[in-house]
């Protein structure tokens, strides 16, 4: 090698050994946007697999002294898009970024050791006699294979209480998913930095209960803004938000933090060394687990939940472009891998009707008709604001008792629009559609009874371009051809119609 080369090389590795590592542990303020998986639909969650996304924001305060140094953020999320990654506060401080996958377990604990001198602890199960040695890691692909001044043997196969025991934590290894930024500095920095990007595993839906009055004219809705956090990193103490509305995202699949496990490999017959210090008699079962600890390990109980909410709380809406922003007005926890409940509207008194409502299908038909439950968005009829789509859940209270009476679900509606949701279907009232000749085209005969003890509004909705032949006329609503009879009770209403050809 030339001198210049040579010298230049001196000069790297001298450089890579005095660049400073500076480490963040863990943000003072989180806040969170939470958006909706639009594939979803209504369905429950599944935490394993959350299919919507959060903007997520931290607050660190950091310390970066002068020259190049490694600034690691841990406790990120896991499902963190790295390249959504922005670091606002150091300028042109920083030069490069990277998501570290490679996260602290028993597995890469070893492979990070390979070479290395660790502590072996040994424990006599019958004497509780205890006995420390050095032991060098020489491979881990199938079990742990350890030498130590006695020779080369696998690890747990003595039958013994076998613990490794390293000095420290490797470099490149977290706890937690990290984000780690290479920053070069005149001078020493200290100052608040914010830590922006998109992360995967989250979701939200809205989730309402409505309380019909006994007449049925009106109901009482409260709205629940259910959000889910399938990550492994919760959120503590966060500034929260949700968005609904439909935007256009391609879902970008991260690696997550890669945590390799250990197993235990031992040689045939049970025996796993070239020694003969252990003796038959030592051999007992075999432990099901390895524990690998830090010498330097340092435990902190984890801190209390924070108390709940206020039930008076309420998620403010306020207008983002084209969608809608609800925002919590108090800081929450969104913990890892679970959901929360907080509360979104709610509306004492809106005026609704129930209708029952058939779109029969093309050919024979004999079923009943679908529950409607109806109103418009506006404020004269007791809400007029935006809904989020979600799931309803419809009571009544009968003879003093409240009763579950329907289910159904709503899709994003502004306001101004009907509001419609399917929230059951009738047994009592009953349609049986069958073909009929009618001259020189082919027509539909539709029968509709009534087995209810009071009387029944009823829509039949048809497809654009149906004719009634008799039973009455047929009128244009919302793309469909709309039949509507106020059903006596016990009694039957019968439509013959043609479709257009």
């Amino acid at each position: 090698m030339r001198p210049g080369l040579l010298l230049a090389a001196v000069l790297l590795a001298s450089q890579a050994e005095c660049q400073a590592l500076v480490i963040s542990p863990a943000p003072e303020h989180v806040a969170v946007t939470i958006y909706r998986d639009q594939d979803r639909g209504t369905d429950p969650f599944d935490l394993s697999w959350l299919g919507g996304y959060a903007l997520v924001s931290e607050t660190r305060h950091v310390r970066i002294p002068a020259g190049e140094s490694e600034l690691r953020f841990e406790g990120v999320t896991s499902g963190l898009v790295p390249q959504t990654a922005i670091v606002t506060g150091l300028g042109a401080a920083v030069i490069e970024k990277n998501r570290d996958a490679r996260l602290l377990s028993p597995g890469g604990l070893l492979d990070s050791e390979l070479g290395q001198r660790m502590i072996l602890r040994r424990t006599n199960k019958r004497t509780g006699d205890v006995r420390e040695q050095e032991a060098i890691v020489r491979a881990t692909n199938d079990g742990v294979v350890i030498q130590t001044s006695a020779g080369i043997e696998a690890l747990h196969c003595t039958g013994l209480n076998e613990t490794l025991l390293a000095q420290s934590v490797p470099p490149g290894l977290s706890a937690t998913p990290t984000l780690s930024v290479r920053v070069r500095s005149p001078e020493a920095i200290e100052r608040d930095v914010v830590v922006s990007y998109i992360s995967n595993n989250f979701d939200w839906q809205a989730n309402y209960v409505a309380d019909l009055t006994p007449d049925g004219r009106s109901m009482r809705l409260f709205g629940w803004m259910t959000v889910a956090n399938g990550d492994d990193t919760g959120l503590a103490n966060a500034a929260t938000q949700a968005v609904a509305g439909k935007l256009n995202r391609i879902r970008v699949n991260v690696e997550p933090g890669r945590a390799t496990p250990i197993a235990a490999g031992c040689w045939p017959g049970g025996s796993s060394s070239t020694i003969d210090a252990i003796t038959a008699e030592d051999i007992g079962a075999m432990p099901q687990a390895i524990v690998v600890t830090g010498m330097r390990a340092k435990t902190n109980a984890p801190a209390p939940p924070p108390p709940p909410a206020p039930a008076e709380v309420m998620a403010l809406q306020e207008r983002l472009g084209d969608v809608r922003l609800y925002r919590i007005p108090i800081d929450v926890t969104v913990a890892a891998r679970s959901e929360k409940q907080l509360a979104l509207l709610d509306q004492p008194s809106v005026k609704v009707e129930t209708v029952l409502r058939l779109r029969p299908p093309v050919g024979q038909f004999n079923g009943g008709l679908d529950q409607i439950l109806r109103t418009r968005n506006v404020a004269a009829s007791g809400l007029g604001l935006p809904l989020p789509a979600g799931k309803l859940e419809l009571f009544q209270t009968r003879n003093g008792r409240r009763l579950l009476v329907g289910e159904g679900q709503m899709d994003d509606h502004t306001t101004g629009e009907k509001v419609e949701c399917v929230v059951g279907q009738s047994t009592a009232v009953r349609a049986r559609q069958v073909p009929i000749k009618r001259g020189r085209g082919d027509g539909y005969a539709l029968t509709i009874t009534n087995g209810d003890p009071e009387a029944r509004a009823i829509e039949v909705e048809l497809p654009t371009g149906a004719r009634a032949i008799t039973g009455g006329r047929l009128t244009g609503r919302d793309g469909w051809m709309l039949w509507k009879r106020r059903l006596p009770a016990n009694g039957i209403a019968k439509l013959e119609y043609r479709l257009a050809s």
